[in-house]
């Protein structure tokens, strides 16, 4: 078993402030396949972090363990979010407390508009993030508010997934493969989305492919092989480690 996170400070970061989300010990299955092997880290808020590895190393179940959402189940581990605990939660449970799962799918809604889909995710009345604002952050979803979501382009239906996980006033967001297929000039126009949301102070997690540009986000690095954990610490570390980024992420 993995020593226990201190909940109260989050020990991969240099100042004392609390974990916003801490993860323990963490073991996930799809059927009798062990996937997720004993994962434990603390992520402070505001952070940006980078989980990294090669195909079939556990990332994209990582997150969908701690999102809830059923699949993989989680069968040993605790997960805290800002206090509360959140591995005895369902998906829909845990997104009420404030995760919100942007999937490589991006799952638009059929035979609704840009603005319906967003309203349909918002809650009522909305505390952050008001249709105006996630306009202003996303200003091509303004111009194409009353156009069916499925009908815009790969690269608008991402702002649409992260705008609609944003309209529920999350805490955490989630964003699995968000520049899967992507032009690098549409890549670079997120990303700029992501440093303001971190800016407002949300704290997001990242599974990506494209490891260096999740990399030159971050600020934080995580590097999982085989389920585990090998690496844990600044995404400038592995920027500048050769031998680390060859044996783990083949770049």
């Amino acid at each position: 078993m993995n020593e226990k996170p201190d909940f109260s400070k989050n020990a991969n970061m240099a100042s004392t402030a609390p974990a916003f989300l801490s993860v323990w010990d963490m073991h996930s299955y799809y059927g009798e396949s062990y996937i997720v092997q004993g994962v434990s880290f603390n992520v402070h808020e505001g952070e940006i972090l980078a989980l990294l590895g090669r195909n079939g190393a556990g990332k994209t179940s990582t997150l969908r363990s701690i999102a809830r959402v059923g699949d993989p189940e989680v069968r040993h581990g605790e997960i805290w979010l800002d206090h509360k605990p959140l591995h005895n939660m369902t998906s829909y449970e845990a997104a009420s407390v404030g995760l919100g799962l942007v999937p490589e799918d991006r799952r638009i809604i059929p035979g609704l508009t840009v603005e319906e889909n967003l309203q349909l995710a918002q809650i009522a009345p909305p505390v952050g993030w008001s249709l105006e604002r996630l306009y202003e952050l996303f200003p091509r979803l303004g111009e194409r508010r009353k156009q069916e979501g499925i009908t815009l382009s790969g690269g608008e239906q991402q702002m649409l997934s992260i705008a609609r996980a944003l309209a529920r006033d999350i805490k955490v967001l989630l964003l699995d493969e968000p520049y899967e297929g992507l032009a690098p000039v549409i890549v670079d126009e997120i990303e700029k989305t992501l440093v303001h949301v971190k800016q407002q102070g949300m704290t997001t997690i990242i599974v990506e492919q494209n490891a260096v540009r999740a990399l030159e986000l971050a600020d934080r690095a995580i590097i999982l092989d085989t389920g585990t954990i090998v690496f844990d610490g600044t995404a400038n570390e592995v920027l500048q480690d050769t031998g680390l980024r060859e044996e783990y992420l083949a770049i």
